[in-house]
């Protein structure tokens, strides 16, 4: 039984080590491609991969976002060519159920605040005690006598908000106790750029480009080492959807071929995120769910 699981492990690397070559670019430039998904994948990869893209074919790529449940959707009903995703397909969704997703690269959750607050750290229980209303005031974590104003994403399916319920809760349908709800991350960044008492969770690669101060978490920062080895402990992929079904099939295949490859690599390092074959831990625990989750 362990032999095959290796076996089945090391023809799942082959299988994505063999996109890793990009096609020759072609001469004759495209219709443009359209992209719809989460803020997340956009800033950590997407937008420069882009970029890259239309370099090498000569194919723009119309950035439409809409967060994780429309770039689903879209690509679902090809509507959209590309997606972005940083949660798996949800298999109950009929709306879903025709997007695939492959995986990119390894995302860290990261914990904000405004860049003047003092507190430098938390815990995975201070984590819960914030979201189902147990910490109120900054006092209770060592910081000011203020009021906590918790952040949070719209909807148990969104992004960051099934992944907090998945890694810290282990319930996909736990409801979190909010000041304040937004329908993407980007206004949640922003409002904690601004916000002294705000406290919210986004990607890191976001989170990165913002004013804002990240907090260690159970003494751990979220570098790219400690999320490549598994020792930041909210680490999850980020994937790129796409519809076997759609027309522009070739060239949403050299898509994935660029984004596995060397440049595409790049781009993803660049921003904080591993590539998703080079946590080697990560990927091996990941199969090991799936596997769990098939029985």
């Amino acid at each position: 039984r362990k032999l095959v699981k290796v076996y089945s492990f090391t023809r799942y690397l082959l299988l994505l080590l063999a996109s890793y070559l990009v096609l020759p670019a072609q001469s004759v430039a495209g219709e443009d491609l359209r992209w719809a998904g989460c803020d997340v994948t956009k800033r950590a990869f997407m937008a420069e991969l882009a970029v890259a893209y239309e370099q090498l074919y000569g194919t723009r790529i119309i950035m439409e976002g809409g967060g994780d449940l429309e770039g689903f959707r879209r690509i679902s009903d090809n509507s959209a060519h590309i997606g972005g995703a940083c949660r798996p397909k949800n298999t109950s969704d009929e709306l879903e159920k025709n997007a695939r997703a492959n995986p990119i690269a390894w995302d860290a959750l990261v914990v904000m605040v405004h860049m003047d607050n003092p507190v430098d750290n938390i815990t995975l229980e201070q984590i819960r005690d914030l979201y189902v209303g147990r910490i109120t005031n900054w006092k209770q974590l060592g910081g000011r006598d203020q009021p906590v104003e918790l952040l949070v994403r719209q909807g148990k399916q969104s992004g960051v908000g099934r992944t907090i319920r998945e890694l810290v809760f282990d319930d996909y349908d736990r409801e979190f106790v909010a000041s304040k709800v937004f329908a993407s991350s980007d206004p949640l960044e922003k409002a904690v750029e601004s916000n002294p008492n705000a406290v919210g969770i986004s990607g890191v690669a976001s989170a990165h480009d913002r004013n804002i101060k990240i907090l260690t978490l159970e003494g751990v920062t979220a570098s790219y080492d400690n999320i490549k080895n598994g020792k930041y402990l909210l680490h999850r992929p980020l994937y790129i959807i796409f519809n076997d079904s759609n027309p522009r099939q070739e060239e949403i295949k050299q898509f994935l071929k660029l984004a596995h490859s060397a440049t595409g690599r790049e781009i993803i390092r660049k921003h904080g995120v591993v590539p998703y074959l080079e946590a080697s831990k990560l990927v091996l625990k990941q199969r090991e769910q799936w596997d769990r989750e098939k029985h």
